[in-house]
This record gives structure tokens, C-alpha cells and sequence, in this order.
């Protein structure tokens, strides 16, 4: 018949015995409680080796006996424990192990302030070292499939334009015209003053064809696209479909990412001359109607006043923010999991993202021009 647990002393050493299991736990819970309120002081050297038998209840009563901390210390230093036992008291000493044990300790909101900011900036490089690995990758497989046409999916790059070009069209010109209308109004008030009201043709078409067009239909496509390519790559991974398409042997980078980069590629720099040319009429009909600037006149400044350099500084953006917009949107949709909430959480984090990625590239493409006199 299996003895019960006993709490002994021999000579001063505390040396517990008997089976520490479940059926004793309420005798041997009143033995530790008393134990606990009497004078006498809990060996911390205790001798486990007579323990009989010892379950995960027994091992939760040694834990508020001799303290989780202790606990697990003994569980390294007592070498004569069976392997088994060892391994389920430190089990349950890291289970229960809690900082309540140990005398918390306040720091500054300076220290913790700078805790948090390091924490930020780390997760921040983690994540452009996995982007700057993703891209490596996709740019490899474009040079792998480029020289073979039969690997190349038309279809779903046809689709992918219809989605992120065709059906943006109507919302990003639409967006350029009122943001044109908007700088030429401010543009009119703050020239007026200087009686250069004239000069509005000009500020309107050098901020479109430099910034805005692309800015703007960059933004628009980082909120509506990437969401969309992170949202659909999250529910394929949640349903299985991108192991099951790397259990056929498949790519999914060649099947799922490669047209979506490409589509956004294409389609980007269409938009933004769709916005150069919403915006500039937006500006040039507020021209038209509040200044008394003739239709002729805002032609003659576009041809004359108005170099091709500034078209081509803001064409030439828009297939790098394109790339990097679809590239953040895959890989946020890839580092999703199978929860919803996950979903959700990287599609928001794609839109975040795309907006910093493709304003941080444009101020430092907006010095570089400076610089070189473009």
C-alpha cells in the first residue's frame, strides 16, 4: 500500500518521503501550509530522494514549499533524482516560476522608454533584412524564367493588370483632378499677393509631373493592392494552398508573385500618367475659371515653360515603387498564419509599410534630383 507523503527532519536536513501524488494532496497541502506558518525554517537543501511516487500535483505542493526558483535549482544540482522526476519538477518550477518571487524593481520610464525604441528599431531591421531576402529571391526567379516564354503566365498577369491598372483608373483620376484643383487654389491665394497669379500653370504642372502624379497613384495602389495581394496570399496559406503547391513541386513564387509584381510594374507607371494629366486639368480649369487664364495661355506655359525632365523624373518612379509596393504586399501575405486575425494584422501592416517605403524612397529620390540638377 503506497505511504503517504511525510515532511521529516535528520538532523536539521529536511528529507521528504513517501508519494506525493494526487489522492494525498489534501493532507499533504495542510503539512505544507502548516509547515509555511510555523517558526521553522524550510530547508533549502532538502533531500528528494526518498520520494516514492510524484505527479504533477505533488510537484505544484514542493514548488509553495520550497519556492519555484528553488526548485528549479535543485532539479539541476540533485544529479541522484531519476531523470523523469528531474524533468517534471522543473516542468512545473517554470510553469508556476513567476517575477512576483523575486523583489520587482522599478525602472526609470527613460530606461524603458529606450527599451522600447531598441525593441522597434530590431524588429524594423528584421523585417527589411526578410524584405531584402525576398526581393533577392523574386529577382532571381524573374532571371530563371525570363529566357523561357513557356514559363511565363500570361493569364494571371492579364488578370492582375485588369485588377490593380484597369479598375484603379477611375479613383486615382479622379483623386489627381481634386488634388490638382486644390494646389492651384493654394498655389493662386499665395501667388496673388505678388501679382504672379500666372505662375500657377506652372506650379501645378511641375508638382504633378514630379510628385504628385506618381505620389499619389503610389499611395492609392499601396492601400488598395498590396491589402488586396497580402489578403489573398494570407487566406491561400490559411486553406493550405501554398504547401500544397510546393508539395506538386511548384514555385509559388513563379506561380503567385512574379505576376503580381509584374502587373504592378506595368500598371503603376499608367496611372501616373493618368494622374500627371487629371491633376494638370484640374489645376488648369481652376486656372480657367477663378484667374482668367485662357485655355491657349496654359498651353503655350505647358510647351514652352515646362521641360520633358520633370515628366520623365516622375515616370521613372513609379516602376520602383510599384516593385516595392507588390513585393512588401506578397511577403506581408506569406507571413501571415492560418488565423484570421493574422490575416488582418499583415494586411494592415502591408498598407503601413508601403505608404513609409514609398515616401521615404521619394524624398531620397527627391534630394538625389536636387543634387544632380534634374
Amino acid at each position: 500500500m503506497p505511504s503517504p507523503g511525510q515532511l521529516d527532519y535528520h538532523a536539521d536536513r529536511l528529507v521528504i518521503t513517501g508519494d506525493w501524488t494526487l489522492p494525498n494532496y489534501a493532507r499533504l497541502k495542510q503539512r505544507v501550509t502548516a509547515t509555511l506558518a510555523s517558526s521553522q525554517t524550510v530547508d533549502q537543501y532538502p533531500d528528494l530522494t526518498a520520494i516514492e511516487a510524484l505527479d504533477t500535483a505533488g510537484a505544484s505542493l514542493l514548488a509553495d514549499l520550497l519556492g519555484a526558483r528553488r526548485l528549479l535549482e535543485l532539479t539541476d544540482e540533485a544529479s541522484d533524482l531519476p531523470p523523469e522526476r528531474r524533468d517534471l519538477l522543473r516542468l512545473v518550477g517554470e510553469a508556476i516560476a513567476s517575477p512576483a518571487e523575486e523583489p520587482s524593481r522599478r525602472g526609470s520610464a527613460i530606461i524603458a522608454f529606450l527599451a522600447r525604441v531598441g525593441q522597434q528599431v530590431e524588429d524594423y531591421w528584421r523585417q527589411q533584412r526578410l524584405l531584402m531576402g525576398f526581393t533577392g529571391q523574386i529577382l532571381a526567379t524573374l532571371v530563371t524564367i525570363l529566357p523561357t516564354p513557356w514559363r511565363w503566365r500570361m493569364t494571371p498577369l492579364v488578370a492582375h493588370i485588369h485588377q490593380t491598372g484597369l479598375n484603379a483608373l477611375p479613383i486615382v483620376a479622379l483623386l489627381t483632378f481634386l488634388v490638382g484643383a486644390v494646389v492651384a487654389f493654394l498655389g493662386a491665394t499665395v501667388l496673388d499677393d505678388f501679382g504672379a497669379t500666372i505662375y500657377t500653370v506652372n506650379l501645378v504642372a511641375f508638382s504633378f509631373l514630379r510628385e504628385f502624379g506618381v505620389l499619389l497613384a503610389a499611395i492609392l495602389l499601396a492601400g488598395r493592392t498590396a491589402s488586396a495581394f497580402t489578403a489573398q496570399l494570407g487566406s491561400m496559406k490559411a486553406n493550405e494552398e501554398i504547401d500544397a503547391l510546393r508539395t506538386f513541386g511548384l514555385s509559388p513564387i513563379e506561380l503567385l508573385v512574379i505576376p503580381r509584381v509584374l502587373a504592378m510594374v506595368i500598371s503603376l507607371p499608367i496611372l501616373t500618367f493618368v494622374g500627371m494629366i487629371s491633376g494638370i486639368i484640374g489645376g488648369s480649369l481652376v486656372c480657367v475659371m477663378v484667374l482668367d487664364i485662357s485655355i491657349p495661355q496654359i498651353l503655350n506655359i505647358l510647351e514652352n515653360k515646362v521641360s520633358t525632365i520633370h515628366f520623365l523624373v516622375g515616370l521613372g518612379k513609379a516602376p520602383i515603387f510599384a516593385f516595392v509596393i507588390a513585393v512588401i504586399g506578397c511577403l506581408e501575405g506569406f507571413k501571415a498564419s492560418g488565423s484570421a486575425e493574422s490575416v488582418g494584422e499583415h494586411t494592415t501592416s502591408a498598407v503601413v509599410q508601403s505608404i513609409f517605403m514609398v515616401i521615404l524612397l521619394d524624398s531620397i529620390a527627391a534630394i538625389f534630383f536636387m543634387e544632380m540638377g534634374w
